[in-house]
């Protein structure tokens, strides 16, 4: 790597050649607090996604010209000035001209405190602006089951339109007109609900104000809580535990699965159990549907379907592949269907009274749960979905210290999961959960090694030959729609085969899903903040008494005593669903 000489504000920094300066600032906050760390401000700026910010805001001096810092390559003894009067004037024009279209209903605002443009209008003396909303107010976008878009509060960044586009490949966002007067809207004039949105809330995940945001049930859950004749349960997801902390400032990565349940308890939830334990029942139906497949010429390639945000892309946009579809519910569905049959049947509850609350870091889980298909005992699988992000508003409201709770253990029957069903958070561990049962079923040994480390990791499309009892297995892993969309091109033209392949929506799986808490872009730029958090399941996974899911001992029970097997019949009615072309 060739490094150059350059001066930010007349300290010498060696950066690699070829850098945009924006790029160097980024990598000199990096350093340790004791050198000087160079603050550009980038309110458009988006790795990946907005690699150039047209804001007016990223702007720096060199050699008297203002330049921005986003296209401006470095050379050989540049001086670049970041706090100059110019530079600063400029800046500060540019924001006042962005604050202009911005709705400044700051107080009432669920971003106030975690939004990019706030802090960068504290930080350049917006102190004394009316935070007082616009008298010429849109109305809100609300046609999606999930999702709203307010265009009162959009500051035209453009990053919901190219991670809608670039990233997810659906362009259900697009883009008209230039700069600040540009039209940010649905592809369809009817609204989102209409415009092939897969609800995946990648848009809502990179947004850096308030303009995009999931429809929040919160109000439902605490009216179930309060009822006294409702029986009312929570179930965490796997990916949950890794990034809840991250919304009461525990660093990138550390895991709260301890922390949790005391904390739903005290908001006054019945029981508290672990969405891995569905995690592990959709490995023993998807598995033994797998083999039963391979075994006897059934459609191939298999195709997961756990993520709910890759089954409707699916069935917008290669309704040829349905039939490759698992026609496994996703896990907190199972579970949730458990609880309104065994689990009722075994507290002798009536099953309408029982309230279901999946806690996930998705949101596309909340159309999941509206969708035919999931009502296994007669009744929604699910009554509520709640986000991360939804969970944290709430226990700050109830003023439910996380960092404070007592450690303690998710409630019985359904509280224990296995190493398996926790992996299911991150790209690859649907596949090498179900690949821990599959292979063993088939060989009928024991395997060696529980790690498959070739799906492993944040890469968008991974691939992988396994051998079992003399079966040639070959898989691959996909997370980001993007990366799905050109794996099935090639898959549809007969370029690549496989047996079984994994999708995730949201690039670098649940771990990266559109419901967890914002880490700022200038986070997302420093650090690796999908391998940081998937790092923490796999820790636990290590960690697990129990890493495969055919020997979580609650699983065998519930086969032996109710299901039967797996692709029963009572095991299809409850846990099995079906799709639809759209």
């Amino acid at each position: 790597m060739e490094t150059i000489s350059i001066k930010f504000d007349g300290k010498d920094y060696a950066a690699r050649r070829g850098s945009t300066i924006l790029a160097v600032a980024l990598e000199s906050q990096k350093l340790p607090a004791s050198f000087m760390r160079v603050d550009i401000p980038a309110p458009y700026y988006y790795k990946g996604i907005n690699d150039i910010d047209e804001s007016g805001v990223c702007v720096v001096e060199v050699d008297g010209k203002l330049v921005n810092a986003s296209n401006t390559r470095i050379k050989p003894g540049m001086e670049v000035a970041t706090r100059s009067e110019a530079v600063t004037a400029a800046r500060k024009e540019a924001l006042s001209k962005i604050l202009a279209i911005h709705d400044k209903d700051c107080t009432s605002c669920f971003r106030t405190d975690n939004c990019e443009f706030q802090e960068l209008l504290y930080q350049y003396g917006f102190t004394d602006e009316a935070w007082l909303p616009s008298e010429e107010k849109v109305a809100l976008d609300t046609s999606s089951r999930v999702l709203v878009r307010d265009n009162n509060k959009c500051i035209r960044c453009r990053r919901c339109v190219n991670v809608c586009t670039k990233i997810q490949s659906v362009s259900a966002i697009e883009c008209t007109g230039e700069g600040l007067e540009a039209v940010i809207a649905p592809a369809s004039p009817s609204g989102l609900d209409a415009a092939s949105c897969v609800n995946c809330g990648q848009c809502v995940a990179v947004c850096p104000v308030g303009a995009l945001f999931e429809k929040d049930e919160s109000q439902d859950v605490l009216a179930a809580i309060a009822d006294s004749e409702k029986f009312v349960i929570a179930q965490v997801a796997p990916a949950v535990r890794a990034t809840l902390g991250e919304a009461f400032e525990f660093p990138l990565g550390v895991d709260v699965e301890k922390r949790i349940p005391a904390a739903l308890r005290e908001l006054g939830f019945d029981k508290v159990f672990d969405a891995k334990f569905g995690a592990d029942l959709t490995i023993m139906e998807e598995a033994n549907e797998f083999m039963e497949r391979m075994q006897n010429d059934g459609v191939l390639p298999m195709i997961t379907s756990c993520c709910p945000g890759w089954i409707k892309y699916c069935e917008h946009f290669y309704p040829n592949m349905i039939e490759n579809l698992s026609s496994c519910k996703s896990p907190h569905q199972m579970l949730g269907a458990i609880a309104k049959s065994y689990y009722a049947e075994q507290l002798g509850i009536d099953k309408e009274n029982i309230v279901v609350v999946s806690i996930m870091p998705c949101t596309a889980k909340k159309y999941e749960r509206q969708r035919d298909g999931e009502s296994g005992a007669g009744v929604p699988d699910v009554d509520v979905v709640l986000t991360v992000r939804e969970l944290a508003r709430i226990l700050e409201k109830a003023e439910v210290q996380i960092e404070a709770v007592p450690f303690e253990a998710f409630d019985a029957p359904f509280g224990l999961g296995t190493g398996a069903g926790v992996i299911f958070g991150a790209s690859g561990g649907v596949m090498e959960a179900a690949l821990r049962t599959a292979v063993e079923k088939l060989t009928k040994e024991e395997l060696k090694s529980l790690e498959f480390s070739d799906v492993r990791g944040m890469s968008g499309i991974k691939e992988a030959s396994y051998t079992a009892a003399g079966i040639e297995i070959k898989v691959a892993v996909v997370s980001g729609l993007g990366n799905a969309n050109s794996l099935l091109q090639r898959v549809s033209s007969g370029e690549a085969y496989y047996d079984f392949i994994e999708v995730m929506a949201c690039p670098g799986g649940c771990i990266n899903g559109g419901g967890l808490p914002y880490p700022s872009a200038i986070t997302r730029a420093q650090e690796d903040v999908r391998a940081k958090r998937a790092s923490a399941l796999y820790s636990s996974d290590t960690r697990s008494k129990i890493r495969k899911s055919h020997e979580n001992p609650m699983i065998v029970q519930l086969y032996e005593s109710y299901l039967g097997e797996p692709g029963s019949e009572k095991a299809e009615q409850l846990l099995h669903t079906f799709y639809a072309v759209r």
